[in-house]
Order: structure tokens, then C-alpha cells, then sequence
């Protein structure tokens, strides 16, 4: 089970750091990766992380803007979001699977979502 956090309501140019806490199964050996869902598009790859950490990868439109991270020993996935805008606004999910990948059906456990809000 993933456990996402730290979402919240904030100004352009603020920033967030979301959390996502795994329970009951490590995913220490899988890939991870967030994703977002604003109302009215589809669901959106944001960032994702290897398994081991050493590879990241970015949407364009958050490069230089986001980072993703992971704390093996905590189990846990992190985004640091800094210069955040209002298009940034979303729900936003985190997953794990064996697999690395951009796409959703890549994915095997998904966290239940955490809201962002930036406000202009």
C-alpha cells in the first residue's frame, strides 16, 4: 500500500515537497513514479525514479523545476516541486512497479493521491 502526502494549497513560485510512504510491501527493488490528474485532461506522467535510484526522468514541463527522490531504507518516494504554477495544480498519485516507464499500465500499486493547489 502507498501512502502519498504533502499536498496543499500554494502561490506561484512557492513550494511542496510530496511524500509517498509504502506500508505492508516494500518497493524498495521497483521503480517509481508520480503522476497527476487535473480536472478535465487524463492522467499525466510527472517524474519517475529506478529502482536503485540512479536513473530519473521528467516531463518537460517540470525539468529544472521538480525533483524526484527516494529514501530505499524509509521505503519512501519524494517530489520536491519549487517555482510551482497554476497549471501544476492537480491531484497527484505515486506508483511502483517492476517496471520503468511513462505509462500508467507500467505501474502495478498506485497511491491514493494527494491534492495541489497553486493559486495565481
Amino acid at each position: 500500500q502507498l501512502q502519498a502526502s504533502g499536498g496543499g494549497l500554494v502561490q506561484a513560485g512557492g513550494s511542496l515537497r510530496l511524500s509517498c510512504a509504502a506500508s505492508g510491501r516494500t518497493v524498495s527493488s521497483y521503480s517509481m513514479g508520480w503522476f497527476r490528474l487535473a480536472p478535465g485532461k487524463e492522467r499525466e506522467f510527472v517524474a519517475a525514479i529506478s529502482w536503485g535510484g540512479y536513473r530519473t526522468y521528467y516531463v518537460d514541463s517540470v525539468k529544472g523545476r521538480f525533483t524526484i527522490s527516494r529514501d530505499s531504507a524509509k521505503d519512501t518516494l519524494y517530489l520536491q516541486m519549487n517555482g510551482l504554477k497554476p497549471e501544476d495544480t492537480a491531484v497527484y498519485y505515486c506508483a511502483a512497479g517492476e517496471s520503468w516507464g511513462t505509462v500508467p499500465a507500467t505501474y502495478r500499486y498506485w497511491g491514493q493521491g494527494t491534492l495541489v493547489t497553486v493559486s495565481s
